[in-house]
């Protein structure tokens, strides 16, 4: 070959290796753009950075962004660069660095729409970008001297990486900011923030709009933060608050690397833990999906004008519009956007002028809009009125008045209303009524209306004796059914499908209430033909989502079986007009949370607590091995064990039960149950078994020893003043004492005077210990927590569970010790 050839080929080699090198799979340079289908990937497979739709094939707005390459099957960005500025066509958008060193984005004219904005003295010839395994897009120098020019992880969009920190710069007064989506097709910041307090206090702020703090974290206490109790299971995170002179940032890290997770600032103003669930099928590879592990706040109703102007937070968790008004945008409404909220069909009339004072009684009028309440304050101002006639007018005079409210007082609201909630109890509460275009409100009638109205009642006085007679047979008839259908229930027989006029008869119109709870109230009644006692639940209002679930679930999971430690349902209303009943047996002791705690009208006796303690296993035992499918209750605890006439407990509410298979291998994908009864696998979110209700249930069984809440207040507090004994976090407590072989009557609750089986309470408390494992694998089953609560089976000393160490451990494994004073409140009663 000749040498000016050979020359040439070496050339051309040297020049393609050099291309080569610029053109790495993780890299962008001023060589190598990221462009069109053109991505990058970490070095370990784990992310990948390119252009993306989030609309899909629909979308016309480009953005680039960062989302999962490995195991997660779903594209789901957890960094966006041009957020709030989309690109039309990414085949002739590009992403490169620049001849200053940043990196840039420019679209389809070559205009810049996007930078890494940073100043130095590197120029873009010895500046790379590299994406990196945790997920973070690093700015550097090519010879990565570990000198980081600029990183996407010191400016989140919605996501919280494992690994990555957020907090503030107390050199710069720089603060971190997650913002969150717009809608859930467009990634421009939403009116949704978190970041740490400013002011330098150790918590985090949820805001709306910038302006308005509506939830915290709590105060860091050197362990968790103390508004945000999920953190308290160690299973899979470590938790890490830093606060020097430089800054202060917290961090968060996954004992498994290979499991998947993010912290998200959701489009409705949640934070929401969410960990990706792989499929279980043979075959299915990466399908999956994602579950949500715990959100705060915990109820969308509680998030600062989650459904925007003039919307209204349903009961189950949905927004609406009240009557007279529809959403501002149906599209952004069904993308999830409620930031507009609704607007009136018709606008008001209201010429706006100096003094705002006009004729308007033809053209406006109010709209009562029944069980409102407002979530946080809002804008409103007395006003003298006599009566409600007057405080309409009152309202009427001014342009600006949108709404008033006349109960005890007047008063007028003015301007957009913010969270509005519909709520159960209205007792003490004044009636809103809206302002609105006339012609949203039903016509009070004309001339020809009346004569029809006349005409038609000169008619019906000419049939009323046929009408009469007719419903006298119907009437006849109903009652037949309803006596056959309350003898079928007294004397034992199949589910019964209620009238709802038939239980409203039971009930006296629902007169004597029972209690209350999340999905609605419950009343006692007395079945039709008979002298049964029972209990009618009404959910309240129409049902939609969670509501309508937990109806279905009750019905489908004990309305087929029958034990004595399980509560009896008789029969359900299921009636056109959206109404939900349940009738169960009456239980007339109640609950044994009323039963067991300081304030019941008499103390439970030791023998009495042990058969309870028995009985509610069996039930359990019966639900999990008993039934053709194994039932997992999902939230046990005191409220929903009954005691009837002789004290024997009966397992219920089962709106969040579970139907498996006998062959499962994992079940359940959204958190349910109560803190302080959950079981470590809920919030670590591992597969969840049957084995969280024995977690649950040695939690109860604690609380039956004791005679008080495990969790209502715990806290660290001086040894020295306080005692060894009951300073602490009980369970903990009795874990370490029954592991140490000390004496358990200490454990007994005092008004007892220590009046109980020695042999008994050992088994107890040993049995309590083994059911709050951490590890599932080391709880008993519900057979064998039956077997050694009886006697038949030995049980040796359990280990203390490190989840429980760790509530009063540093992050050393130290014990902290006196003069420590973080306390928490009403833990065990904030449900999920």
């Amino acid at each position: 070959m000749a040498p000016t050839a050979l020359l040439l080929l070496m050339v051309v080699a040297a020049i393609l290796s050099s291309s080569a090198r610029s053109f790495e799979s993780d890299t962008i340079s001023a060589e190598s753009a990221v462009s069109g289908d053109r991505t990058i990937v970490s070095q370990g497979g784990r992310f990948e950075l390119g252009f993306f739709s989030p609309a899909g094939g629909s979308g016309h707005n480009y953005y680039v962004g960062i989302w999962y390459k490995m195991a997660v099957s779903q594209r789901t960005p957890v960094w966006v660069a041009n957020r709030a500025a989309p690109v039309s066509d990414p085949a002739s958008s590009k992403l490169a660095v620049a001849a200053d060193g940043n990196l840039v984005l420019t679209n389809e004219t070559g205009k810049h729409v996007w930078s890494s904005n940073v100043s130095s003295s590197y120029s873009g010839d010895v500046v790379v970008a590299v994406i990196m395994d945790t997920g973070s897009l690093v700015l550097r120098r090519r010879n990565n001297d570990g000198e980081v020019l600029w990183q996407s992880t010191d400016h989140p969009t919605d996501t919280w990486l494992p690994g990555l920190r957020l907090g503030m710069n107390k050199i710069t007064g720089e603060v971190q900011h997650m913002a969150s989506w717009k809608s859930s097709v467009d990634p421009a910041p939403g009116l949704f923030s978190l970041a740490i307090d400013p002011n330098g206090t150790n918590q985090y702020f949820l805001t709306w709009n910038g302006t308005m703090n509506f939830w915290t974290s709590g105060l860091w206490n050197g362990y968790i933060f103390a508004g945000v109790p999920e953190m308290m299971s160690h299973a899979k995170y470590d938790f890490k608050f830093e606060s020097d002179a430089n800054g202060s940032y917290f961090t968060y890290s996954q004992q498994d690397a290979t499991a998947i997770s993010r912290l998200v600032l959701d489009v409705s103003g949640q934070m929401r833990e969410i960990m990706w669930l792989p499929s279980s099928s043979a075959g299915d590879g990466d399908d999956g999906e994602w579950m949500v592990i715990w959100t705060e706040p915990h109820k969308l109703c509680d998030v600062f004008a989650v459904c925007g102007p003039f919307g209204v937070c349903e009961k189950n968790e949905i927004c609406s519009c009240p009557a007279g008004f529809r959403p501002s945008s149906e599209e952004d409404w069904g993308l999830g956007d409620h930031s507009h909220g609704c607007r009136r069909n018709h606008p008001m009339r209201c010429d706006g002028g100096a003094n705002s004072s006009v004729h308007v009684k033809d053209d406006e009028a109010f709209l009562l809009v029944p069980d409102i309440s407002f979530s946080f304050p809002t804008n409103s101002s007395p006003a003298q009125a006599s009566s409600a006639q007057d405080c309409s007018l009152a309202c009427l005079r001014s342009c600006n008045c949108t709404a008033y409210s006349y109960g005890s007082h007047c008063s007028l609201w003015y301007g957009d209303l913010l969270n509005l909630e519909r709520v159960d109890d209205t007792a003490g509460m004044d009636d809103l009524h809206l302002r609105v275009s006339a012609m949203d409100v039903p016509s009070k009638g004309h001339k020809s209306t009346v004569i029809f109205i006349s005409i038609a009642s000169v008619a019906s006085i000419l049939v009323l004796s046929v009408v009469v007679s007719v419903a006298v047979m119907r009437t006849l008839r109903r009652r037949q059914r309803s006596v056959a259908f309350t003898q079928a229930a007294s004397e034992g027989g199949s589910l019964v499908a209620f009238k709802y006029s038939d239980m409203r008869r039971a009930t006296r119109n629902f007169s004597e209430k029972l209690g209350g709870g999340g999905f609605g109230s419950v009343y006692k009644g007395t079945l039709l033909g008979s002298r049964a006692a029972i209990a009618v639940k009404k959910l309240e209002g129409r049902l939609s989502g969670v509501g309508e679930k937990q109806f279905r679930n009750e019905v489908r999971t004990i309305g087929v079986i029958q034990h004595v430690n399980l509560v009896r349902l008789r029969g359900f209303v299921c009636s056109r007009g959206g109404e939900r009943l349940l009738v169960y047996d009456h239980m007339p002791n109640g609950s044994l949370d009323r039963a067991l705690f300081a304030g019941s009208p008499a103390v439970l006796s030791w023998p009495a607590r042990f058969r309870i303690a028995v009985g509610a296993a069996r039930g359990l035992l019966y639900l999990h091995e008993g039934c053709r499918d194994c039932i997992i209750h999902c939230d046990i605890k005191p409220e929903n064990i009954l005691l009837d006439a002789a004290l024997v407990p009966k397992v219920a509410d089962f709106g969040m039960a579970k139907l498996v298979g006998r062959d499962f291998s994992r079940v359940l994908t959204t958190v349910r149950g109560t803190v302080g009864y959950l079981a470590p696998e809920w919030i670590a979110g591992v597969p969840v078994t049957a084995k969280a209700d024995v977690y649950s249930y040695g939690m109860v069984l604690l609380e039956i020893v004791s005679g008080r809440r495990n969790a209502r207040r715990w806290c660290w507090t001086d040894t020295e003043q306080e005692g060894p004994s009951f300073s602490g976090y009980f369970p903990l407590v009795a874990a370490r004492m029954v592991s140490g072989g000390e004496d358990l009557g200490v454990l007994l609750d005092e008004r007892l005077r220590g009046d109980a089986d020695v042999a008994e309470l050992e088994r107890v408390c040993r049995v309590a210990c083994w059911c709050v494992q951490d590890d599932e694998a080391r709880r008993p089953t519900m057979e064998q927590v039956v077997q050694a609560l009886e006697g038949v089976v030995a049980v040796d000393v359990p280990p203390v569970p490190r989840s429980l160490q760790a509530l009063v451990e540093g992050s050393a494994g130290s014990v902290m010790t006196a003069r420590t004073s973080a306390c928490f409140d009403g833990i065990a009663e904030s449900p999920i």
